[in-house]
């Protein structure tokens, strides 16, 4: 059957072609979803190295079991994200991977003992996993014409809204009736999360009509294996990806999980466990502002704006374990300001150096390759931590000088100094 220059018409789309639902509409409600989904398993990371700690986890294993999370999180994109581009079910993968986040977070509540809690901590990330190839490519498409950092930008800011909100919510819970009740609060988010999603699903069955280059036929169902011409081999992405891949993985090598983080204010006594949740809240919070700053300068400048990720992530992860609480409340807000930079902007280049078909993937690739390097920067921060704690801080900031020297390599071997939209790109 043959295929038409232009999509035509769906539900998302008028008579003229043109999506019923704006981009920045489309952008705003994904951001309630992901605002909702926060709440849920940011709400229960907030506490995820103290609640370790009380079924009688070490320092070791919060941080490997953080850091394994994390990893899981990340390197099982690599096969959701080719799956989602072969399948072209985008909508199949985010709903599926945001179903086994909110359904395995209130499981924490049940008595599942120390390997119950470690498996389960995991499984929210494999969640992550599932859903976040497609749904950065969603997001992507509806960043065409408004600009890919601002559209990641606001999305980042209103997930970190959510994220603000669930640990404020646990430590509510937590100061009330203990851990279980913090988890089994968490499902009530979770169930609005489905069912926002379902609403969007129908109202935007295909958000590819956003980047029309991008846009399947409509008169054929999603294809099995990619389009026509599109090839399918890792190697094919540009070299320019893998030169920036690069670069976030050296960064996130010398990047602490916020387990650690809370592992550290209740083992040195600093704060008891039910307060912990609110110095992840002020994290969220500069993680937002840090996210919808960087995201417009992104689009203007280019990846001179992402120097501020090594220095923000140096600087955080040193002062949040040293011994006062002023110094690692600083470093908590710089670690989230880290972090928002990380979620937003960096994406954004992804979508610019990679064409449409193949989007997925390598935000799958891209993913895993910080994956790999967090688990090993959270293995090695926490055997720091628990046997030579002075070596921490020296460690993390020569890492992220070495993530600078790799990211002026990137800028320069990709022509990317200035932002996506001028004439030296990738």
């Amino acid at each position: 059957m043959s295929r038409s220059s232009a999509p035509r018409p769906t539900s998302a789309s008028s008579a003229t072609g043109r999506p019923i639902m704006s981009p920045w509409r489309f952008v705003v409600a994904f951001g309630v979803v992901s605002m909702l989904a926060d709440a849920v398993y940011e709400g229960a990371r907030s506490i995820t190295g103290p609640f370790l700690g009380s079924l009688g986890a070490g320092a070791v294993l919060v941080g490997l079991v953080t850091g394994a999370g994390e990893a899981a999180g990340l390197l099982l994109r690599l096969i959701t994200g080719p799956a989602a581009d072969r399948t072209g079910r985008y909508w199949g993968w985010t709903i599926g991977g945001y179903a086994l986040t909110v359904i395995t977070v209130p499981a924490l509540a049940l008595p599942v003992g120390l390997v119950g809690a470690c498996l389960l901590v995991i499984a929210e990330r494999v969640g992550k996993a599932t859903r976040s190839p497609a749904k950065d490519t969603l997001l992507s498409n509806a960043g065409t014409s408004m600009g890919r950092g601002a559209a990641f930008a606001v999305h980042e800011a209103m997930d970190q809204a959510g994220a603000f909100a669930g640990p404020l919510l646990v430590a509510v819970m937590i100061a009330w009736h203990g851990y279980g009740a913090a988890f089994g609060v968490l499902a009530v988010p979770g169930v609005a999360v489905l069912a926002v999603l379902a609403w969007l699903a129908r109202r935007v069955p295909d958000p590819r009509v956003y980047e029309p280059a991008a846009t399947p036929a409509a008169d054929a169902d999603p294809p099995a294996s990619p389009p026509t011409g599109t090839k399918s081999g890792l190697r094919d992405l540009p070299a320019a990806f893998w030169r920036y891949a690069a670069f976030s993985a050296v960064t996130m090598a010398g990047f602490a999980t916020f387990g650690l983080i809370g592992f550290h204010l209740v083992d040195r006594g600093l704060l008891k466990p039910a307060t912990v949740p609110l110095v992840y809240a002020l994290a969220m919070a500069t993680d937002a502002v840090a996210a919808l700053a960087v995201g417009r300068l992104f689009d203007r400048y280019g990846l001179r704006v992402l120097a501020a990720l090594p220095v923000l992530a140096a600087a955080g992860t040193a002062l949040a374990f040293t011994a006062t609480l002023p110094a690692v409340l600083t470093g908590a807000a710089l670690w989230g300001a880290a972090m928002g930079v990380q979620e937003s902007t960096m994406r954004a280049e992804v979508a610019d150096l990679v064409a449409p078909a193949r989007r997925a993937t390598a935000y799958g690739i891209f993913a895993a390759s910080y994956g790999l390097a967090w688990l090993a920067g959270g293995a090695l921060l926490g055997a720091l931590y628990g046997h030579a704690p002075s070596a921490l801080a020296p460690t993390v900031v020569a890492i992220q000088a070495l993530a600078l020297m790799t990211l002026w390599w990137v800028a320069r071997a990709n022509g990317r100094y200035q932002g996506p939209n001028s004439d030296t790109t990738a």
